[in-house]
């Protein structure tokens, strides 16, 4: 099948070939039909495999055949949520694309940068509006926007909104868009408060899904290289250095690891930058756009990217610390082999992470090939340390007080690693939200 069979429009399809693009991929060939048609969707698909453009050809299309040519008082008809800055950008980035041959007007707003411009943007007029929940609300407070005349609305990422605490927040903002309108559900996994978010969400949904749930993409080759903890950033160095990598991400756990990591790259000569949630929106926005121009030889990111991120022809991915949920390991070598693409993992595991990596092969149903690397085999002598699949007790505990606290509006006092605790400042927001 071509793009030219899915009666899209021919200024679609102009910036399609434009694009270098002639076939769908699965997901495309399944969803533009179905949202052409009307009909609302529940859509499932593995990361890379053009879920955006799925979404994103046929929103422009309808939204074409009833546009005014009238920017003045124009209301957004076309809204998408997105759990992070970065896909937010990303998407609005695809939209721009795919529509610049359309009278269409698009905006993304989200949190870290000033609220202002963003404003005087909306009251200007705007058709497609990209947003993160927590600014959407907080533009919605100011009477910034007005969804009332919300046509298509698109929640991307929801597995992902949920894991954030979002979910309060989307519901909040379903209640603020017409009950009359088509949605569009997209979700990496399903657990059961993805599920009933749908059925409360969608009406007589169509499903698709292109690949089952926690499963990687095939393009993407996976290595293990066994490595003691303490000589992980030397490792990483001489792979960078040895097998002349131009272009990789790299992941950790934490901000502090992001940033540690960084100065040694920095220190040995190599090109690197950080991006995390402590950084401001500007210092992200400039360390993506250089990785992505080839300027940036290394990115040193936390899961805040894992979801969304396409950099065109990422080759290389590297868990420098295992995440501590499985799931959080497929979306982290998503990044690469993205399109049809070759790509290839490499995971740095010490005998610390041997519960974390027995978790991810259970949930990828196979073992991941190791390959020891000469001159930094691990010290059979170090014992691991004792910690346990998941996140550590006291860190759930932690977790589990910070849920409670978000739920029932009651300030509690948290024991646990001193990372988990909140300053005055942040005690206001629920854990986990960006605006």
């Amino acid at each position: 099948m071509l793009f030219s069979d899915l009666q899209l429009r021919e200024e679609l399809l102009l910036a399609i070939k434009e694009k270098g693009y002639q076939q769908p991929t699965p997901i495309q060939e399944q969803a533009i039909p179905i949202i052409l048609s009307g009909s609302d969707l529940l859509g499932g698909a593995q990361t890379g495999t053009g879920k955006t453009a799925g979404f994103t050809l046929p929103l422009l299309h309808k939204l074409m055949q009833n546009h005014s040519k009238s920017a003045k008082g124009r209301k957004v008809r076309g809204l998408i949520l997105a759990p992070t800055r970065e896909l937010a950008a990303q998407i609005a980035e695809s939209v721009t694309g795919y529509a610049k041959h359309l009278p269409l007007k698009t905006l993304a707003v989200f949190g870290g940068v000033n609220i202002s411009p963003q404003i005087k943007k909306l009251r200007s007029g705007v058709d497609i509006l990209i947003a993160t929940p927590g600014r959407l609300l907080d533009l919605y407070s100011q009477r910034a926007v007005d969804l009332t005349a919300v046509e298509i609305f698109v929640l991307d990422e929801a597995d992902r909104m949920m894991d954030m605490g979002f979910i309060n927040d989307i519901k909040e903002i379903i209640s603020l868009v017409p009950k009359k309108k088509q949605s569009l559900l997209f979700s990496a996994t399903f657990p059961k408060e993805i599920k009933s978010l749908a059925e409360s969400l969608l009406k007589s949904p169509q499903t698709i899904e292109v690949a089952p749930n926690n499963t990687a993409a095939e393009s993407v080759t996976q290595i293990i290289h066994p490595v003691d903890t303490k000589r992980k950033q030397e490792l990483l160095c001489h792979l960078i250095v040895s097998e002349k990598w131009k272009q990789v991400l790299v992941f950790t756990r934490t901000k502090h690891s992001a940033n540690k990591l960084t100065s040694k790259l920095i220190d040995s000569g190599i090109s690197a930058d950080a991006i995390h949630g402590n950084k401001s929106q500007s210092a992200r926005s400039k360390a993506l756009a250089d990785f992505k121009k080839g300027s940036l030889q290394v990115l040193v990111a936390t899961d805040i990217v894992a979801r969304g991120l396409d950099i065109q022809s990422l080759p290389y991915v590297v868990n420098f610390e295992l995440p501590q949920a499985p799931e959080d390991y497929i979306h982290r070598i998503g990044r690469t082999g993205r399109a049809g693409k070759e790509g290839t993992a490499y995971s740095l595991v010490s005998i610390d992470e041997k519960f974390m990596l027995q978790d991810i092969e259970r949930l990828l149903k196979q073992k991941i090939p190791s390959v020891t690397i000469s001159g930094f085999e691990p010290d059979p002598s170090i014992a691991p340390e004792p910690i346990q699949r998941g996140v550590h007790p006291a860190r759930n505990k932690a977790f589990k007080a910070r849920r409670e606290a978000k739920q029932f509006g009651k300030p509690k006092s948290i024991k646990g690693p001193s990372s988990f605790k909140s300053s005055p400042k942040k005690a206001k927001l629920p854990f986990g939200k960006t605006r």
